[in-house]
């Protein structure tokens, strides 16, 4: 594939929600707070993992009769990775923006009027978020701190939350359909982030535009992929661990280790490198793909730790990932 052409905002945008079982109170104020946006020329596609009626009688009760909002459901539950990448599905090919939505957020007015004019410039587009409590509204931290990062260091550790980003329709044309992994590593953010480092990059305006809530509920929370601390760490394994169903211990506890790191990279680094033809692709799939051989792909890897750009930790974890499942004769796949 070719790369993304120009952004061109000849149309309204459009704003993918994805929702389950959504708090009434929480999903409400985050449906007035996309109704409320200052660029207002947008559609709204809501998307129900389930209960789809409950979840259109919420928006109806919120947004009133605003053609702007549709409902979609499936009662087939999907997760939160799937579930994305149906309602991405429903974007028209000319759509000249995309905006994700999480259903417990609340955005600021200027949202996307901040963030949507400098997609002219590169194909994703971050802001910051302030992380407040529910209930409470207990300022946990006045950013997120999201920063661009290096393609080899985006690739270790995601800095995009894609609650807290617009990019560029046309990217759609590489990014589905979603690439697939096992167990719980595949990440919508992540994958959509890698697309676009590919294409015309990525930029973070030092900007909160929007509250990211944290409470009981939540699927991630803010340790999500992009800082998963030991406790995330841990329980991601556990649940890799049990994809592997009745593997011996040692193969599964490698497997487990390689596919919610150096194997999920490799998925997205193949994949990329099969829809998309620039120098960025190419080279991620020389470094993370599963013919990846030599020593540039460490030479990368240590020069982004000492950037600062990604933690050491997570390049050993990496690195100890693709060892480990080469270690016990697995094979150099995920998917």
């Amino acid at each position: 594939m070719t790369p993304v052409p120009p952004f061109s905002p000849a149309a309204p945008g459009y704003v993918v929600l994805a929702a389950y079982r959504p708090p009434v109170e929480l999903f409400t104020r985050q449906l007035r707070s996309i109704q409320a946006q200052t660029l207002d020329a947008f559609r709204c596609v809501v998307v129900a993992d389930g209960g789809v009626e409950e979840v259109r009688s919420v928006v109806t009760r919120a947004v009133g009769d605003d053609e702007r909002f549709r409902v979609i459901g499936f009662e087939e539950r999907v997760g939160f990775y799937r579930n994305f990448e149906r309602g991405l599905a429903q974007v028209p090919p000319d759509a000249p923006w995309v905006a994700l939505s999480d259903q417990d957020d609340m955005w600021r007015p200027e949202k996307l009027a901040t963030l949507v004019p400098s997609l002219a410039d590169a194909s994703l587009v971050s802001g910051q978020a302030r992380v407040v409590t529910y209930p409470g509204d207990v300022v946990v931290s006045a950013s997120t701190h999201r920063r661009a990062v290096s393609p080899t260091a985006l690739m270790l550790q995601n800095q995009f939350s894609g609650a807290l980003c617009v990019f560029r329709g046309s990217l759609l044309r590489a990014a589905l359909p979603f690439p697939s992994s096992t167990g719980p590593a595949q990440v919508h953010d992540h994958w959509l982030a890698v697309c676009a480092v590919a294409a015309d990059g990525t930029r973070v305006i030092d900007r909160v535009v929007q509250d990211y809530v944290q409470h009981g509920s939540n699927v991630l929370g803010e340790a999500d992929a992009a800082r998963l601390g030991w406790r995330e760490t841990l329980r991601r394994r556990r649940e890799a661990v049990r994809a592997e169903g009745n593997a011996p211990i040692l193969r599964a506890l490698a497997r487990s280790v390689y596919v919610v790191n150096a194997g999920w990279a490799e998925v997205m680094a193949d994949t990329l490198r099969s829809r998309m033809d620039t120098a960025v692709a190419r080279d991620l799939a020389e470094d993370f793909g599963g013919r990846r051989r030599g020593v540039r792909p460490l030479r990368r890897i240590f020069g982004a730790v000492r950037r600062g750009e990604v933690s050491l930790r997570n390049a050993l974890v990496y690195l100890v990932g693709g060892a480990s499942w080469t270690w016990v004769g697995g094979r150099r796949s995920a998917s």
